[in-house]
């Protein structure tokens, strides 16, 4: 259930926000035929006011089959742009324009070119987590959900390039036994965990298991009983019968674990500095009060031009008909 959530007014924008963020929403999300998609490491308040919560696969899915007329995505941009790519005649709207990602970010549509281009041969297979221009330089997109089980399903004589994260991408050569050449990319927030630090938490919580989200440094792989998707992490921790876990993945999925195990320990792996660097803040960008103005706004809206959009809704189809 919510509660009632009181905010302070935008000293901005004068009378901008209701007191009852919640009301409002959904009463919005009424009159704009909205339905709002929230990925797991949002805040809170964003998880409880979404209609669907999920992975990046998830999220795909979700988008491509609502009836809605506006999509509201709280989430960060490329997730967005795929809710566009899947549905070019509806409004998609993300709270904060400047939430990017930074794995997105590490490849750089110019420079991928010229790497695909260096590798004529390679069917491209890149991760969800990349720029519109990406996908429509791919041939198949994967999630961490699906990613195995996509390169298994390519022959072994095709060869691979993988973008743009190395660590999922070492993460699948390690589990398919498949070579594949991989774009030197990586997550901010999935780089900085600790080994030393999850090492000491392991010591002193010798009961609890460590979890990681595959997009993690092999070193902190290493450590873990359990690896995969953050759906995949929190259908483990409800079906798993130990009591506490170490979560090597953005802290925003514990929300969702201790609703679904309230009975439950779940503890964030620290980073390797004392600050808040396990938490995504391109994520953390999102706010509901942003999320209500940009229903009321109609703003900020993905667009793209039709060309990329065409090019990308190819591999993405692909990847929703081989995930089936």
């Amino acid at each position: 259930m919510f509660t009632t959530a009181l905010v302070q007014r935008d000293k901005n924008q004068p009378g901008a926000l209701p007191l009852d963020l919640f009301a409002a929403i959904k009463n919005l999300k009424k009159e704009l035929n909205a339905v709002i998609l929230a990925h797991y490491y949002q805040e809170p308040d964003i998880q409880d006011i979404a209609d669907f919560i999920g992975d990046s696969l998830q999220l795909a899915k979700a988008a491509a089959n609502t009836n809605a007329d506006v999509i509201v995505f709280a989430g960060v941009h490329f997730m967005a742009e795929t809710a566009k790519i899947l549905n070019p005649d509806k409004m998609v709207l993300l709270p904060d324009l400047s939430a990017g990602c930074s794995l997105a970010d590490s490849c750089p549509p110019k420079e991928f070119a010229a790497f695909k281009a260096a590798h004529p041969d390679h069917l491209v297979v890149s991760y969800i987590n990349c720029s519109a221009e990406i996908k429509a330089m791919s041939d198949i997109i994967c999630t961490s959900s699906n990613a195995m089980r996509i390169v298994q399903q390519i022959p072994q004589n095709v060869p691979i390039i993988f973008a743009p994260d190395r660590n999922l991408g070492r993460y699948v050569m390690e589990q398919t036994g498949r070579d594949l050449v991989l774009w030197q990319g990586s997550c901010i927030v999935h780089e900085t965990f600790s080994e030393k630090k999850i090492v000491q938490l392991k010591i002193a919580h010798p009961e609890a298991e460590a979890i990681a989200h595959p997009e993690c440094e092999p070193t902190v792989l290493r450590h873990a009983s359990f690896i995969g998707s953050t759906a995949a992490l929190l259908k483990y921790c409800q079906e798993s019968q130990t009591q506490e876990f170490i979560v090597a993945t953005e802290p925003g999925i514990i929300h969702q674990m201790q609703k679904a195990a309230p009975q439950k320990h779940f503890i964030p792996a620290p980073p390797i500095n004392n600050c808040n660097c396990n938490e995504c803040p391109f994520m953390r960008l999102n706010t509901l009060e942003k999320l209500y103005l940009a229903m009321k706004n109609r703003a900020p809206e993905i667009t793209m031009s039709e060309e990329i959009r065409l090019a990308a809704l190819r591999p993405i189809q692909r990847m929703l008909e081989m995930s089936v």
